[in-house]
């Protein structure tokens, strides 16, 4: 199989091509600069070079789309809008190259992000649920899922992406830390939702929207228990052996942070329902098991 995954040296994209080429595939990585690829199988091409020649592509099975500036930075106005324009424009070249190849292919998977649902204290969501902009990323994502319906040809998948916890990447190190020094603790009410994703099982998800074609549209790429986050604080806690005793309050989370503090302050409980429906196995599909297994890792 041939998979070209555009931003495939982030966190999850370098975990996916992991995979693929773990398992014999061919991978095309598309970033904005060239840079050496030490694994066989394993092909990197820029922007650039596919605006001049889509050649490379010619022929592969799947794109994944996860480009975009990183969410995890002061919400500026300068970010905001490297934020909102990094995402249309990745979104508009997939459509562009799509539209540019002679063999084109069979599904695009392009990142989007749960929080198009809005936030909810008292709601369940899943895919069938509309869209609801209530603040500058659920616009974003508002936005980003409208330029995906752009892409003609190929049965398109926007895949909802929850928070992914990993130990090399995403915000699970930074979460885990104040736990670790012995100060950990609910961040606000503690009762907003938190709606997770292990990161071997979103790789499996991504893999598995490829291979199923009657996967389509929106699909949750969440774990079936998400869970509030006081109750992942606790599991935190009892998983490092560290107290669970000392709370953030809001408004100092907010002075710290911004708006990007909402994050962790406001949430949503996702539920992935096409993935159950399709019979998706979740290797990691509660909050317990899949801290287990990355603090046996660390």
């Amino acid at each position: 199989m041939k998979i070209a995954v555009m931003g495939g040296t982030g966190f999850i994209g370098g975990h996916l091509v992991e995979m693929y080429a773990r398992n014999g595939c061919e991978v095309i990585v598309v970033s904005r600069s060239q840079q050496p690829s030490e694994r066989p199988g394993v092909r990197m091409v820029t922007w650039d070079e596919l605006e001049r020649s889509a050649e490379p592509l010619e022929g592969a099975d799947a794109f994944v789309n996860l480009s975009g500036e990183s969410i995890n930075q002061r919400w500026t106005n300068a970010a905001k809008e490297r934020i909102l324009n990094s995402r249309l424009t990745a979104a508009d070249r997939v459509a562009r190259l799509v539209d540019r190849l002679r063999d084109k292919p069979a599904v695009v998977v392009n990142a989007s992000g749960i929080s198009i649902y809005g936030t909810s204290e008292n709601e369940v969501y899943d895919e069938t649920c509309p869209a609801r902009v209530v603040d500058f990323l659920s616009g974003v994502v508002e936005q980003w899922e409208r330029a995906i319906d752009r892409i003609q040809g190929p049965r398109v998948v926007k895949l909802r992406v929850g928070i992914v916890l990993g130990t090399d990447g995403g915000a699970f190190p930074k979460m885990a830390l104040p736990y670790r020094l012995g100060v950990g603790g609910r961040i606000g009410t503690g009762r907003q939702w938190l709606s997770w994703i292990h990161i071997e099982d979103m790789v499996r998800v991504i893999d598995f929207c490829i291979r199923h074609d009657r996967i389509m549209g929106p699909v949750n790429a969440t774990a079936p228990h998400p869970v509030t986050n006081d109750e992942f604080g606790r599991a935190l806690g009892k998983a490092l052996r560290r107290p669970h005793l000392f709370p953030v309050p809001a408004f100092l989370f907010k002075l710290l942070f911004g708006e990007l503090s909402v994050l962790l302050l406001e949430g949503q409980k996702v539920v992935p329902r096409t993935l159950i429906d399709h019979g998706f196995e979740f290797r990691y599909p509660t909050i317990d098991q899949a801290l287990r297994q990355l603090i046996g890792k660390t």
